[in-house]
């Protein structure tokens, strides 16, 4: 009798945590009529591939189980770094990393069966949260959405051309997140910008500003009073941040990092949440009628690359061990 209880306890609790987190449902809505329903199905899908990493309400990361620079493989057997590389590659954004070491190869890295050393520390060494924003955005066929391998500049179209971005530019604290909606946070240490402070830095055309921008695919004010989004390179790989929402469903106690804050230290664990950030902008996905007037989105782009070289027919940075082998490049004569 008390093991029923408790198996049946089990039960329950895993029924809990499925109720809460709609990804396993989302994810069969890929062909929604909803734009904004597709965003959150590809997004989810994502994150269900990745394993479900994840950051939970307190702001401690909850779950993590590949990392971006690995072979290991995801959900539908794709080497976790080959996968990003994907989201450079389909996005059509490769291009504008050209000059960085490793790009060229990430070009062909899909097809090629030994590895990429290069492309693999590209992956690693460039973030790569705004391609991922990007490829959603694209696959999902959002209206306007013109990619950019930089989150400051969707989010600046979105307060210099509000009538031709998807999106409204709002204030977070007063604004209601839906589904489909971008939650951005500006990435300066030692220093908040906040609205005001980021629409300032727009205005005064300065340059760009390093941002990181999460994907809002459900709003529970009702359940269980929290706001799920997914980011990609977030703890190196595409993660689920959980944050609190009223019965309004406005943000609730959005933990906002401020410019005086101490770092996140054994001194100060207080500071040591990951959702505690400079949260500025809420990018406000239009209603499907102002969509509707948008120019239709670019199609993803598989092999676009117009930097591509064909695959090498030997290496300098040789993979030991590789199957089939290929032959290293002869040294140079002076």
């Amino acid at each position: 009798m008390r093991r029923a209880i408790v198996i049946g306890a089990l039960v329950l609790a895993t029924s809990a945590v499925d109720a809460a987190d709609v990804c396993p449902v989302l994810r069969q809505q890929l062909s929604s009529n909803e734009t904004s329903t597709r965003i959150a199905a590809v997004a989810c899908n994502e994150n269900m591939l990745w394993y479900r990493p994840f950051i939970a309400a307190d702001g401690r990361i909850a779950s993590i189980t590949v990392m971006e620079g690995e072979s290991s493989l995801l959900a539908d057997g794709t080497e976790a770094w080959r996968r990003v590389a994907g989201y450079w590659r389909e996005s059509g954004l490769l291009w504008q990393m050209g000059g960085f070491p490793g790009a060229s190869e990430c070009g062909y890295a899909s097809g090629d069966r030994n590895g990429s050393p290069s492309c693999r520390a590209f992956v690693i060494d460039n973030p790569w949260s705004a391609a991922f924003v990007s490829w959603i955005m694209l696959k999902a066929g959002v209206p306007g959405f013109r990619a950019s391998a930089s989150h400051f500049d969707y989010v600046r179209e979105a307060w210099l051309h509000p009538d031709t971005s998807p999106f409204q530019y709002l204030d977070p604290a007063t604004t209601k997140p839906g589904v489909g909606d971008l939650l951005c946070y500006v990435r300066i240490p030692a220093r908040a910008y906040g609205y005001s402070g980021l629409i300032a830095a727009i205005d005064s055309h300065s340059g760009s500003l390093n941002m990181h921008c999460d994907i809002v695919v459900a709003v529970n004010p009702d359940n269980d009073g929290r706001v799920y989004s997914i980011g990609g390179n977030v703890q190196q790989g595409v993660t689920m941040r959980l944050l609190s929402v009223n019965r309004n469903g406005n943000f609730w106690a959005l933990p906002q990092r401020s410019g005086v804050d101490p770092p996140c230290s054994p001194d100060a664990a207080a500071n040591c949440n990951f959702s505690r950030q400079d949260w500025s902008v809420l990018l406000k996905l239009k209603s499907p009628a102002a969509l509707a007037q948008l120019p239709r989105p670019e199609p993803l782009q598989p092999n676009a690359f117009p930097l591509a070289a064909p695959p090498p027919a030997c290496c300098v940075n040789c993979v030991v061990g590789a199957i089939p082998p290929v032959p290293r490049c002869p040294i140079p004569q002076p």
